[in-house]
């Protein structure tokens, strides 16, 4: 698979709807190789078959969610990136699985497609500064943190966790709200906001734009994602592309009009 190919995958991705339909780990290799297209996603593939396989095992003798945890974190040796966490690699599902470590969304992104290739209902969660798992069991939703080896977050701890993130009391309390399913599609956008901002705080433009144009390929009806092309575009001194962006972002939606009309005379301004 080339970058052409993998812009294709995503645009499929785009189009297959939400739920099942949704490629989730097919459109996590396309991202990854957009990225770097010298490597083989074959590994990676044959990777999560095996979770897959050994999952299907431990579940004959095992809670669905100490199965789970099992497997990837004993099996599979998947676990946080706690000393070089902000490693671009920690955002790349092929450089995790080399790596066997990476940041909560990357590592759910493997927990979520060996899960449900298993039959188990596991969800994203959107938590606040920390991606979790929401996994259904005959006792009710659990969360799970797959950066610490998928263990159990009790109630408390979400409470807390909240609370340091900045949510008030009234809606830390609340665990409805704490442990809501988010889409696949809003994992993925997620995985690569977090590649966008941390190659923006090295400066790194070139894979910023690429972070955030897979983004735009994701989610075509998005204006924000052309919003941040275009801001690294513009760092790149790519001033004609910057606003092309812009004026790609303003297309779509209305509300960005004016937004990006006004970053478009600052930058018209730069090319005068």
């Amino acid at each position: 698979m080339n970058r052409q190919e993998a812009e294709d995958a995503l645009r499929r991705a785009a189009d297959a709807g939400e739920g099942d339909a949704f490629p989730l780990f097919e459109a996590a290799i396309a991202f990854a190789v957009h990225e770097n297209p010298e490597r083989n996603p074959a590994e990676v593939r044959a990777f999560v078959d095996a979770g897959v396989e050994r999952l299907s095992q431990r579940l004959g003798a095992e809670s669905p969610e100490e199965a789970l945890a099992e497997t990837m974190a004993g099996d599979l040796r998947l676990g946080g990136d706690l000393i070089t966490y902000d490693h671009p690699d920690n955002a790349d599902v092929i450089a995790v699985c080399e790596r066997r470590k990476g940041l909560p969304v990357a590592l759910g992104v493997f927990y979520l497609h060996v899960a449900r290739k298993c039959g188990l209902n596991v969800r994203g969660v959107d938590f606040p500064g920390h991606f979790l798992l929401r996994i259904e069991t005959s006792e009710g939703p659990l969360a799970l943190d797959p950066f610490s080896e998928g263990r159990v977050v009790l109630p408390s701890e979400l409470t807390r966790r909240a609370l340091h993130a900045g949510l008030t009391p009234n809606v830390a309390d609340r665990l409805d709200r704490l442990m809501a399913p988010v889409s696949d599609r809003a994992v993925l956008i997620r995985l690569q906001n977090n590649i966008f901002a941390r190659a923006s705080q090295r400066a790194d433009y070139a894979r910023a734009e690429r972070a955030a144009l897979r983004r735009a390929l994701l989610d075509p009806a998005d204006h924000r994602p052309w919003l941040d092309v275009a801001a690294a575009r513009e760092g790149q001194g790519a001033l004609a592309g910057c606003l092309q962006a812009l004026g790609r972002a303003a297309e779509l939606d209305g509300g960005a009009a004016l937004a990006a009309r006004a970053a478009r005379e600052r930058v018209r301004l730069k090319l005068n």
